[in-house]
């Protein structure tokens, strides 16, 4: 059977076919949109041209998603030219790697974020929320994504890079925060999908200002990591000192480059997608005031005994983080996987070379597993319990992101905290709509909001 193709659900009927350079400008400027009109008319899968020089197929239906992540390497792979996020990550990343070289690595960097030591990092957390959330002045307004992304810059510095203070760290934290920026729009979103785009036109120019600030952090790591060497503290428990002590089952150890890609990595993964859904959070709390009261006497019940466990076992407050990822992933796709060879997926026939989308965000819209889904309903997930395929915001598989444990326990330490101690106020009553933010969705206008007291 012929796989249906997005194009014909993009057009009214009779029109011409959208030729695949729209196509991945539709994709880019207004992927909600673009997902949205495709699964009207094809509701499980679909393909695409989105992509320059491949086939692109859609999947939103959770067996034949489970079949994809959990296939083995025979039907499926990582392609080799998956470079959106490279120019960010490098080669060496957990993210670029595939097969055993990814599984080794995989196995290296995951007990950084278990254990013990996810208990020091939640008393840092709620630490620097109340540092962050104490300096915003009483009755004026401030965007809540500026707030949450100086607590996530602030978490990432400390727990990942092992920094609190000097000129390093400063450093470090204004170039993180400049270098995503970068792609803060759906226009300069683009630089990263349109390869053409990527001209070093000197440092004025958008892909200029990005190739120096990627080299100034470069800079920066790469001399952390030559301290860290001569210097070596095994007392320290931030997670570069982790890896850098870390040895895979052949006994070696991770090269200053293979360092500075995982770093950028959880640069990446914990910065900017973290920071958004608790911008997310902020939002829905507020837009919703019944909802912001359930966490509140939630909070309230704690008695003064503020455990980090505590606060992290909470089950409204773990339902009202699970529903902030299901309506607004920060993820659009999971990672990309190309077919070896000829596969039959939902009775449809997909060719070798063809790359395969899980897509969370249509997925996360099924009105046969979320009735309602456009309705912000945390008790959904206190009613029922999903499958890793039908609730998947941090992707799945092998490839499932390895941040999940600590982004899951920065998210619920930061709302708690803030539902517990600060009365907020939303200033726009307009909805806030999820807009293109390099290979992530956020809100738009940023969450205009307004501290009304300090609880």
């Amino acid at each position: 059977m012929q796989l249906p193709n997005a194009i014909a659900s993009l057009n009214s009927p009779g029109s011409v076919a959208t030729p695949a350079f729209l196509q991945r400008l539709q994709w880019v400027v207004n992927p909600v949109g673009y997902m949205e009109n495709a699964v009207q008319d094809y509701p499980d899968i679909f393909s695409s041209k989105i992509l320059a020089g491949k086939e692109i197929v859609f999947v939103n239906q959770p067996q034949a998603i489970q079949e994809i992540l959990t296939n083995n390497r025979k039907k499926y792979t990582a392609p080799g030219d998956n470079n959106i996020l490279r120019v960010i990550t490098g080669n060496y990343s957990v993210f670029s790697l595939d097969g055993e070289s990814h599984r080794k690595r995989r196995q290296l960097v995951m007990p950084s974020f278990h254990g013990d030591r996810m208990k020091s990092y939640g008393e840092l957390i709620v630490k620097l929320t109340k540092q962050v959330m104490d300096e915003l002045p009483i009755n004026q307004p401030f965007l809540a994504r500026s707030a949450m992304q100086e607590i996530s810059t602030q978490v990432i510095l400390q727990t990942v890079f092992g920094l609190y203070e000097g000129e390093r760290c400063q450093q470090l934290k204004y170039l993180m925060r400049k270098l995503l920026d970068v792609f803060r729009s759906p226009l300069t979103s683009s630089f990263l999908f349109f390869p053409f785009l990527q001209k070093d036109l000197g440092k004025w120019s958008p892909w200029g200002k990005f190739l120096r600030d990627r080299e100034q952090i470069d800079k920066l790591i790469y001399a952390e990591i030559s301290e860290r060497r001569q210097n070596s503290n095994p007392d320290r428990i931030d997670i570069l000192s982790l890896l850098m002590s870390a040895r895979d089952e052949d006994g070696k150890a991770l090269s200053d480059e293979e360092l500075r890609d995982e770093l950028m990595a959880l640069l990446l993964a914990g910065y900017e997608t973290t920071a958004t859904a608790m911008t997310w959070g902020l939002y829905w709390s507020h837009y919703l005031p019944e909802t912001g009261k359930k966490l509140q006497q939630e909070m309230d019940s704690l008695d003064n005994s503020f455990d980090v466990m505590n606060i992290f076992k909470l089950p409204y407050l773990t339902a009202f983080c699970n529903e902030i990822l299901r309506i607004n992933p920060v993820a659009m796709v999971t990672f990309p996987r190309l077919t070896q060879e000829k596969v039959e997926l939902l009775g449809y026939e997909i060719p070798p070379d063809t790359v395969v989308f899980a897509c969370i965000y249509l997925l996360h819209q099924r009105e046969d597993l979320y009735p309602q889904p456009r309705q912000f309903k945390p008790e959904r997930f206190l009613e029922r319990q999903f499958s890793p395929y039908e609730f998947m915001p941090f992707g799945g598989g092998v490839r499932r992101c390895i941040g999940e444990a600590l982004a899951m326990f920065e998210m619920k330490l930061v709302l708690g905290t803030i539902f517990a101690n600060y009365q907020l106020a939303l200033v726009d009553s307009q909805p806030e709509i999820p807009r293109r933010r390099g290979v992530t969705l956020a809100p738009g206008k940023g969450v205009k909001m307004v501290m009304t007291a300090i609880r």
